[in-house]
């Protein structure tokens, strides 16, 4: 049985947050993480009883083959694009980042980080020679609603150029940014 690879603790955090509780819609739950043996198989369980309903939920991500390198923050996993979050739900949680920006500060360069990092991880989605995410990158109903809406938002050159604007912005805004 294998399940999709969680490359980081922020990614499968951030899978957390984008799946609600099914029973009430809550996305609050204090998730408790651990290693388990599943039919001989190890993967991560994150586990939590939602507090807008008392449901119990439980998610199980495998484990990445290799150590993610954690450099900065966020770290939402290695070269290899995500097996959880699909490009199009990059793209949303990047655009949803920039739409939340205070004003100035440590906090705007902390959510430009995010939104910044996002971008990088659909990037990742671009096989080498190409010049935009490929259709099959998009899995989810939502992820394929945020391409539907304006699929030249997945071209290469846009999206690098989306990632280097947001790493400027957070640097102007007292974060400095490593290179993604």
């Amino acid at each position: 049985m294998a399940f999709a690879v969680a490359r980081t603790r922020d990614e499968a955090q951030l899978y957390l947050e984008l799946h609600p509780c099914p029973d009430c819609g809550s996305d609050e739950a204090p998730w408790q993480q651990a290693l388990v043996d599943v039919d001989g198989e190890l993967a991560s369980r994150y586990a939590a009883t939602c507090p807008g309903c008392s449901a119990e939920r439980e998610c199980l991500f495998g484990l990445p083959e290799r150590e993610t390198p954690v450099a900065g923050w966020p770290t939402f996993g290695g070269p290899e694009p995500s097996e959880i979050i699909d490009a199009g739900q990059w793209l949303d949680i990047a655009e949803r980042a920039v739409a939340a920006v205070p004003p100035e500060g440590a906090e705007a360069g902390r959510v430009l980080a995010i939104a910044q990092a996002a971008v990088a991880e659909v990037i990742k989605f671009v096989p080498a020679g190409a010049d935009a995410v490929p259709e099959d990158e998009f899995w989810t109903p939502d992820g394929q609603a945020v391409r539907a809406a304006e699929p030249s938002r997945f071209r290469l050159d846009r999206l690098l150029l989306t990632r280097d604007t947001y790493a400027e912005l957070a640097r102007d805004n007292g974060r400095e940014m490593g290179a993604r």
